[in-house]
């Protein structure tokens, strides 16, 4: 089944990422026109720019500052015209474990200013360009965590921003009509995924066994299970009546413990 995005617009932030950068190389396959915005990474990009010379914009932004989320949708509406779609998917994670009795207010706002102040001004301006360019269609994706619907021990600040997309989802899918009237607005959540943010956590053996033993699947996601989910939400074709859902990509996983450490791990 085609998805119907060949020369839809697409913007993405966090594009050098694992999923953004592998929801990028989707896109474009589809045909798809893309802005992908980077914060400080860039040589895949570059690579695909090459090949994707005439169907990808590449833009440095921080999407914690205002002024460069504007000019990312200016640039973006100057090469390709109109965003169709735009996908919220910048974000960090402290490495380290932290207590909430011991994180700093430094690291707390960082957070939540990169995941949720990030994902505020990325929707606030694609709002904008579709009043400025009116049609019928859009869609924003918003890309979450488990860790905002189960919490996570010591990283309370990144569950506390992932969760609080579920009411920025909720409200928007609500005004986007009032601009767009086929507009939808929809999370992605991804669970355990490898990606170079989770790679240290993942190459702990006993980290390992203790994440797949609530994960019915007993695998972790890899960047395309997440990106197939964002271009279903992406596509009007496909999911032209979908608004207001969380889509969790994570096999299953429960907030409980379901295998014991020997079954969890597979040979």
């Amino acid at each position: 089944m085609k998805t119907g995005l060949i020369n839809k617009h697409v913007l993405i932030t966090g594009a050098s990422g694992g999923i953004g950068i592998q929801t990028v190389k989707s896109l474009l396959k589809e045909r798809s026109e893309v802005s992908a915005c980077y914060h400080t990474r860039r040589r895949q990009l570059n690579q695909l720019s090459d090949k994707y010379p005439d169907s990808l914009n590449l833009v440095k932004a921080d999407v914690k500052h205002e002024d460069e989320v504007a000019a990312l949708y200016e640039s973006a509406v100057s090469r390709f015209g109109r965003v169709d779609v735009s996908i919220a998917n910048a974000g960090i994670a402290n490495a380290t474990p932290v207590g909430i009795h011991e994180m700093t207010v430094e690291q707390w706002d960082n957070t939540l200013r990169v995941n949720l102040r990030g994902a505020f001004l990325t929707a606030k301006y694609f709002f904008k360009n579709l009043e400025d360019n009116p049609d019928e269609d859009a869609s924003l994706i918003l890309v979450g965590s488990t860790a905002g619907v189960f919490g996570e021990a010591w990283f309370a600040d990144y569950s506390t921003s992932k969760a609080g997309m579920t009411g920025l989802m909720m409200s928007l899918k609500n005004e986007i009509v009032q601009i767009a009237p086929r507009g939808r607005v929809n999370i992605v959540n991804p669970g355990w995924t490898s990606t170079p943010m989770a790679e240290e956590a993942l190459e702990d053996r006993n980290r390992l066994s203790s994440i797949l033993q609530t994960i019915p699947m007993r695998k972790v996601a890899t960047p395309s299970d997440i990106t197939n989910a964002i271009l279903y939400l992406a596509s009007d074709t496909l999911s032209g009546h979908v608004s207001g859902q969380t889509i969790t990509v994570a096999g299953g996983m429960e907030g409980r413990v379901l295998f014991s450490k020997e079954d969890a791990v597979r040979d």
